[in-house]
């Protein structure tokens, strides 16, 4: 019997959980309208995918919490969720 979309979509989750270079996850949310209205606007106004401006905005975010944090320190630690 042949698989639905939905089982073939899930199958294909599965077997790729992480890829890439440097490895990817999927990301999957509810966002307020407000929320992704501005993406759409952020994306379209820089030309580039909805995914790029949600990397670009992660990573100046985190970026910044870093430079604020010491190295080594349990608050650095704690960022990282190391132990």
């Amino acid at each position: 019997m042949p698989k639905t979309s939905a089982e073939r979509q899930a199958a294909y989750r599965a077997r790729r959980p992480m890829v890439g270079s440097s490895g990817e996850r999927r990301l999957n949310t509810w966002v307020s309208t407000a929320a992704h209205l501005a993406l759409e606007r952020i994306a379209a106004r820089d030309g580039v995918t909805q995914r790029v401006v949600l990397e670009r905005l992660l990573r100046i975010e985190d970026d910044r919490i870093l430079a604020g944090l010491t190295p080594h320190t349990p608050e650095w630690d704690a960022y990282l969720g190391m132990k």
